[in-house]
């Protein structure tokens, strides 16, 4: 992962970065919607603005993304 896509992270809204956080816990977009009380389309919608904004090309990098971003602050 370039280190554009890391820096374009930070352009990410707080919605976006705890789709990211639900990603790493392995959660499923249905499991996502229903815990952050939104559609699972939704959570789509919000999967692809990441991919935008940071230039994630794949579902590899996403998930880097995602541990970069939710770093110790991940939880069960």
């Amino acid at each position: 992962m370039s280190s554009q896509v890391t820096m374009n992270a930070s352009a990410l809204s707080a919605r976006e970065i705890e789709v990211l956080k639900n990603l790493v816990q392995g959660r499923t977009y249905s499991a996502t919607a229903r815990r952050m009380q939104i559609s699972p389309h939704t959570v789509d919608t919000y999967l692809r603005r990441i991919r935008l904004k940071t230039g994630v090309n794949n579902r590899a990098q996403l998930l880097l993304l995602a541990l970069s971003v939710a770093g110790s602050d991940i939880d069960a």
